[in-house]
């Protein structure tokens, strides 16, 4: 057994391998730990940027209530202010309808007490022709 040239190959392998095998351990291990760190710190900065993303949509999905808070407090507002001028439009047409009709009225007056006179000055013209 100890003249057989594949035992001691085999013990040269045993030896080279223990005395190498520890560092090629070593290595391979310090490989792994640093992959595993490095994943790790991704899945802390994915885990940051996940919970940065989560408060951007809530801040967002609030100014987004807010505005339509807003822009219904805005339309309400608007349709109210459309009331009183439309309120307030439709009193100065009445006004101005009133004022219009009264003026007419007053016109008609005049046209009528004009044509009054014009009636009676002809007839006392008439008359005094009459009487000549």
């Amino acid at each position: 057994m100890f003249e057989d040239p594949t035992f001691w190959v085999l013990i040269a392998f045993v030896i080279f391998f223990l005395a190498v095998g520890g560092k090629i351990y070593r290595a391979i291990t310090a490989g792994l730990d640093a992959r595993t760190a490095q994943i790790r710190q991704d899945i802390d900065e994915a885990r940051r940027l996940r919970e940065e993303a989560q408060a951007v949509l809530a801040n967002t999905q609030r100014q987004q209530r807010q505005a339509a808070d807003e822009a219904a407090a805005i339309i309400g507002q608007a349709r109210e202010h459309a009331e009183v001028v439309g309120a307030e439009a439709a009193a100065a047409l009445k006004a101005a309808l009133g004022r219009r009709r009264d003026q007419a009225m007053d016109k008609i007056a005049q046209a009528e007490a004009a044509a009054v006179n014009q009636v009676r000055d002809a007839t006392v013209d008439v008359a005094m022709a009459a009487t000549r």
